[in-house]
């Protein structure tokens, strides 16, 4: 069996190789996969983990989810996908959800990144402080 860090670095470089053009390639991550799981090398399971793992927090990375009270208009919506790109990369696809809960304002989330800016979040903030 192949050590932890033995099958991550593994799986790093095969997460290096699935890319083209400068960002991931579905069709090599999927040949990737279907390799290791045909070849079965020892300590394959670990890889493929490894590597999913690896696969996943890109694609976390370059997705932000931004949810708003109300429906945004498409100028705004542009505004805030063209600075995520700008911060992140050109990459990003922003998914946009309505949230009610938010009374107002924008939650956004990239990857382990998040900035509220809604309401809820500040009258939280105000009663914690009383």
């Amino acid at each position: 069996m192949k050590s932890g860090k033995e099958a991550t670095r593994v799986a790093k470089k095969l997460f290096s190789a699935s890319f083209a053009d400068g960002k991931l390639d579905p069709e090599n991550v999927e040949k990737v996969v279907k390799k290791l799981i045909a070849d079965k090398p020892r300590g394959y399971l670990q890889v493929i983990n490894a590597y999913w793992r690896l696969v996943k927090l890109d694609e976390d990375n370059n997705r932000a989810v931004i949810e708003s009270a109300v429906e945004l208009d498409a100028a705004t919506k542009d505004a805030v996908v063209a600075d995520l790109k700008k911060k992140y990369s050109d990459q990003i696809v922003a998914e946009f959800i309505l949230n009610a809960d938010l009374i107002g304002g924008m939650k956004i989330r990239v990857g382990s990144d998040v900035w509220d800016g809604s309401v809820k979040n500040r009258i939280e903030r105000l009663s914690e402080k009383f």
